[in-house]
């Protein structure tokens, strides 16, 4: 279970992420009424899912020992176009000297990764 303790204080908006390992910021921009401090939880959102994505794929192919030398991967969130909908709109660029096979097998192993499973499934939020 991931668990995250957040404090905010004086600083208008600026929060202060606590894991049991790693401290790390969110803010929201100056035009918002933040201090631009750090990214935006929604980009920390974007990021999570970016980030597990590609430490899925990088894990897969040192696996199967496939010459995969970069997993770029994109993310973008929109929650404001369709009421009641969030997506997540993810583009993957793989660099290496890989089959068309390894490519998408590759692409099919981002979809598996914890973050993706979790936002795909019923949430619930208490």
């Amino acid at each position: 279970m991931a668990k995250v303790k957040v404090t905010i204080q004086n600083q208008k908006y600026k929060t202060i992420f606590q894991t049991e390992r790693h401290t790390f910021l969110a803010d929201e921009p100056e035009d918002l009424g933040g201090q631009n401090t750090g990214p935006t939880p929604m980009e920390l959102l974007a990021a999570s899912l970016a980030g597990c994505s590609s430490i899925t794929i990088k894990m897969y192919a040192d696996r199967k020992q496939w010459p995969l030398e970069e997993a770029e991967v994109h993310v973008e969130v929109d929650h404001n176009s369709e009421p009641g909908v969030t997506k997540f709109i993810k583009q993957i660029t793989l660099k290496g000297d890989l089959t068309d096979e390894q490519k998408k097998r590759l692409l099919n192993i981002a979809e598996k990764c914890p973050v993706n499973k979790a936002l795909k499934q019923k949430i619930i939020m208490e």
